[in-house]
């Protein structure tokens, strides 16, 4: 019950935020607009999108939530209360974002590409980004840089040449390889390869968000002991 309070107070924190919200949500339309003319590209870059405005909010509702987690703490709230609770939020908020795209996608491109596969891409992207996001957060309290090292995490992931093995260690490699298996019809391997990442990636990024808001939620700089 307290993990739905706590993710029920995050999403309506975001709520107050509707113009930011909406431009993070029009990225992924745009995206998908500009490269309409190519299957592959245009539903890549809808996937990356998708991952940046979820880890963008993410990245936003770990922020405001620090002005009330002291007081949610003094009335019985665990640690883990909090940070499981705003994931939830993140991920609930991430796939009502990432239905209607599916939809288009459906409508659009039913018949060129895997759609059991589009939405496995979409739903791991979600999953990746709602940890990474709170996992920014936790280590850049700042909004503005935390915005700034997601805009140069996405822009990497899409420069980056797909044939080089350092894009294994890029939070959204999952999201490629299992588009890749969307879109050019290849083999199962792509697919396996895909979900593997992208689990792996999803439990790396909650564990570290748990191991950090733990630390710095039983952290209390406020007070101080006297010398004797």
């Amino acid at each position: 019950m307290r993990l739905l309070t706590v993710a029920e107070m995050a999403l309506r924190e975001l709520s107050r935020r509707r113009g930011v919200i909406l431009l993070l949500l029009a990225l992924p339309f745009v995206c998908y607009v500009v490269r309409h003319d190519q299957v592959g590209q245009s539903i890549r870059f809808v996937l990356l999108g998708l991952a940046w405005a979820v880890s963008t909010a993410a990245l936003f509702a770990g922020g405001t939530s620090r002005q009330i987690e002291p007081r949610l703490r003094l009335s019985g709230y665990r640690s883990h209360h909090l940070y499981l609770g705003r994931l939830f939020a993140m991920w609930v908020l991430g796939l009502a974002v990432a239905a209607p795209f599916f939809a288009l996608i459906a409508f659009d491109r039913g018949g060129q590409v895997r759609l059991g596969a589009v939405a496995a891409a979409m739903v791991l992207a979600v999953a990746v980004a709602a940890p990474f996001g709170l996992l920014i957060g936790a280590v850049v309290p700042r909004e503005l840089e935390g915005t700034l090292i997601l805009l140069v995490t996405i822009s990497l992931q899409m420069m980056i040449d797909p044939a080089d093995s350092i894009t294994r260690l890029t939070p959204f490699w999952s999201s490629r390889e299992i588009g890749t298996y969307a879109i050019d019809h290849t083999g199962t391997e792509y697919l396996v390869r895909g979900l593997t990442h992208g689990i792996l990636a999803t439990l790396l990024a909650t564990v570290l968000v748990a191991v950090l808001s733990t630390i710095r939620l039983r952290t209390r700089p406020h007070l101080r002991y006297a010398s004797r």
